[in-house]
Parts: C-alpha cells; structure tokens; sequence
C-alpha cells in the first residue's frame, strides 16, 4: 500500500461511517443539533461537502467538483445558527453532492505523486498542515471529525446503534 492508497482507504472509511450515521434519518432529522451550541447536521453536511471542495482545490486546482451556486455560503460560519430547513438541502441533495466531491478527490488523488504529496501545502495551513499530503489527509478525516455529533442526534431520535 503506498500514501495514495493509504489517503484513499481513510477517506473511504470516514465516508462510510459518516453516511451510515445518517443513513436512516429523514430531511427533519437533518435539522437537529446534537447539543446547545452545535451546528445542526444538515449545516455540518454541507459544510464538509463545501470544506472538501475548498481544500481540494487548494492543492489541485481545477480538480475540485462544482457545487451548486451559493452552496457554500449556505453553509458557511454566517449561517450555521439558522434553522430555517428551507436554508438547506434535502438529504438526498447532500448525500449526491457527497459523492460527487469524494470522486473528484478520489480522482485528484490517483493522479498525485508521491513527491506531490510533499509539495508545500498553501501558506495558510502550513502551520498546521505543511505539505499537500497533509491536505489529503485532513480531507480524509474531516468526515470523522463530525461523526461523531451525529450519535448523540441518533440515540436522541431512537435510531439504532450502528457502529
């Protein structure tokens, strides 16, 4: 297994368990905050979807899939308190635009060398993430990174445990 496919296999498994967490819910389930001062999933959804898009094309301009018009600043830090459903997309909507941004990264990915993945990341993430490799893997765990809010809105709904 090289770097690419230890990045791919990574974001696959974040994936899954991001889209089995919300799997089973409906449009309204989406709405819900996991606690007071949490950003409701429907907002974390397109917030990662928007974020991907973003730190994709950081490292790989041009690779990055398009998102509908204004579907970023739909989700954006400015918007994360509205619970106006009307704000936000249908699960169905996030769930397509989801896999839509993975296979560009996915795709973006394959076609990255190894000593791409030691390219300067872009000068405002270095500190953190120094190299474009480092990006991927962000991408790759990002997804994780919410998961786990998305349990305490399953066990308040009665949905099964999964995982």
């Amino acid at each position: 297994m090289n770097a690419q496919d230890a990045i791919r296999t990574t974001l696959e498994t974040s994936n899954m368990v991001l889209t089995s967490y919300f799997s089973d819910m409906s449009d309204a389930d989406l709405m819900q905050r996991p606690g007071k001062g949490c950003n409701h999933l429907a907002w974390q959804l397109g917030h990662l979807i928007a974020s991907e898009c973003q730190l994709l094309e950081s490292v790989a301009p041009g690779a990055a899939a398009e998102l509908p018009e204004g579907f970023a600043d739909q989700h954006s830090k400015e918007t994360c308190g509205s619970d106006d459903a009307s704000k936000f997309c249908t699960k169905e909507k996030y769930t397509e635009l989801l896999e839509k941004v993975q296979a560009a990264t996915k795709t973006a990915l394959a076609a990255t060398s190894e000593a791409d993945l030691d390219a300067p990341a872009p000068e405002k993430f270095r500190e953190m993430f120094p190299t474009a490799g480092h990006i991927y893997v962000l991408i790759a765990t990002h997804g994780m990174m919410h998961a786990g809010q998305f349990v305490p809105v399953r066990r308040a709904l009665d949905k099964p445990i999964l995982m």
